[in-house]
């Protein structure tokens, strides 16, 4: 929602609440979402091993953030399917390519993952 009073710094009162929305937002799609709990469970595996793999600051960072960014796409693609899902649960066209459009983000940055490892990882095992 945009600021009451125009574009005026945020304090640290309002900084808190944004956090604690963006909490809730975690916690929601934690519950609700198993697609984000198994790519969470993941990235808790992975990211350890990404740091230890990675040979560098710029490995490290292409590896562990190719996780969050997945991560942070399917609450995206969480988010729009609730919303469709709050108008209504009948099909309409419009609502199943929004959700396959959601989906296919979640996926291209999937590939992206392992595109990323494969690059960084693989010729370290090869």
């Amino acid at each position: 929602m945009a600021d009451e009073f125009g574009h005026l710094p945020r304090g640290p009162s309002r900084m808190l609440k944004a956090a604690k929305w963006s909490l809730q937002g975690l916690r929601a799609a934690w519950l609700h979402e198993s697609s984000f709990r198994l790519e969470a469970y993941l990235f808790v595996v992975l990211a350890p091993l990404a740091w230890w793999l990675g040979g560098n600051a710029v490995e490290r960072v292409l590896l562990i953030g190719s996780m969050l960014l997945v991560l942070s796409v399917e609450l995206l693609n969480s988010a729009v399917e609730a919303v469709i899902e709050r108008y209504g649960s009948e099909y309409h066209e419009l609502a199943g390519r929004a959700k396959d459009m959601g989906s296919a983000a979640v996926f291209v940055l999937m590939l992206n993952v392992l595109l990323c490892w494969g690059a960084i990882v693989g010729p370290k095992f090869f």
